[in-house]
């Protein structure tokens, strides 16, 4: 299982540090922080805040923690960067870490609103069904479809507060989870189609994932617009068209890399274009409702 047997203290923290995946935890707890302000401006009450922020990224710790802990036997064949695979961190480690971060999670969330606390709960079991087998299937990118949705439900509904309009954020949330997670899926689609794993990407092939990514995006940036214009979900024109210029911009420039040599890096810019894509049309979205 391991590469290696002893342990620097060095290695432990490093190994820690990675097992809990802190790129996506940090764009995770970004997009909650940017909800949050959203939904309690311009009356913040930061202790409630910070417990909002807190137990969410503590649960997106969880799941990166135990999705490894998942996957440590197939990354023993393909993905010996990995800390446990390592010896960095062993499994038991792994596994107390995952479920030490569920219970101050569910702690800090019991000083939230009642619902934050099913919102929540809802979006770990989502996250365990994604790490226990759903991710090597196409059902992943459903299972981003319905969690993402949750993240600015939960800000909102965390700070206390209750939009009217909250309900179109779910469709169109659904369309920025799964381009989500087709971008999150590039970098291992060779490797999961190798050992037989039948993610929605391996469905698709590279060439599809790279296509469909930015057809999702627009599907959601259509469906945003579309509410605006018949009024369902009035917005200030002005915000909103520009969130959707710069949007545009963005998915124009992910449609680019269909021609471009695959690599790592490469589809770490492509995910990272996604993620930027999304926090534009979603926060620019809210924005413009808001100051309607």
């Amino acid at each position: 299982m391991t590469l290696r047997k002893e342990r620097r203290s060095v290695d432990v923290l490093m190994g820690i540090v990675k097992l809990c995946h802190p790129l996506p935890v940090l764009l995770h707890g970004l997009a909650v922080a940017l909800f949050v302000f959203l939904a309690s401006w311009p009356h913040f009450i930061w202790s409630t805040i910070c417990l909002v922020i807190g137990a969410h990224v503590l649960m997106q710790m969880a799941i990166a923690i135990l999705n490894d802990y998942c996957d440590r036997h197939l990354d023993a064949l393909s993905k010996r960067d990995k800390p446990i695979v390592l010896g960095w961190v062993r499994p038991a480690e792994a596994l107390l870490l995952g479920i030490g971060c569920i219970v101050v999670m569910f702690i800090l969330l019991l000083f939230l609103p009642p619902l934050a606390l099913v919102i929540s709960l809802v979006y770990l079991m989502l996250g365990m069904a994604y790490n226990l087998g759903l991710k090597a299937t196409p059902l992943s990118g459903i299972v981003f479809a319905l969690a993402i949705p949750l993240i600015p439900v939960y800000a909102v509904v965390g700070v206390g507060q209750s939009w009217p309009f909250l309900f179109w954020i779910i469709p169109v949330g659904a369309l920025l989870g799964v381009a989500l997670n087709l971008a999150n899926s590039l970098p291992d689609i060779e490797d999961d189609a190798r050992h037989g794993a039948r993610t929605l990407a391996v469905v698709l092939g590279r060439r599809g994932t790279l296509l469909l990514c930015p057809l999702l995006l627009l599907g959601a940036m259509l469906l945003v617009v579309s509410l605006t214009l018949v009024q369902l979900v009035p917005a200030q024109g002005i915000i909103l068209g520009a969130a959707v210029v710069l949007f545009g911009l963005l998915v124009c420039s992910l449609l680019s890399f269909l021609w471009k040599e695959p690599s790592s890096q490469l589809y770490r810019r492509y995910f990272l274009l996604v993620v930027g894509s999304c926090l534009v049309l979603i926060v620019g979205w809210l924005t413009s409702i808001l100051h309607f």
